[in-house]
């Protein structure tokens, strides 16, 4: 028997990708030149992150406002004792 070939007008359309709520509508396309081009503006997107996702380098940094901070852990007695001789 042969096989069948699929016309390229029946391929199914291009599933949009599951977004957080405050990025709705966001796309991101590379053109043909390399240039990133987004429909959202730059300082949006860094608002968003800023929020939303704990950078490491800034945890400590008390000079940027609504950053996430990881809480540490707390000291054993033991490690108390070790540290004060």
């Amino acid at each position: 028997m042969a096989k069948k070939k699929q016309s390229e007008t029946s391929k199914p359309a291009p599933e949009k990708p599951r977004v957080h709520k405050d990025l709705e509508g966001f796309d991101i396309q590379i053109n043909s030149f390399g240039e990133i081009t987004t429909s959202f503006d730059m300082d949006r997107i860094n608002e968003f992150l800023n929020k939303n996702v704990d950078d490491k380098k800034l945890r400590d940094r008390e000079d940027i406002p609504g950053r996430k901070t990881r809480k540490s852990k707390k000291k054993s007695s033991e490690e108390e004792e070790e540290e004060e001789e």
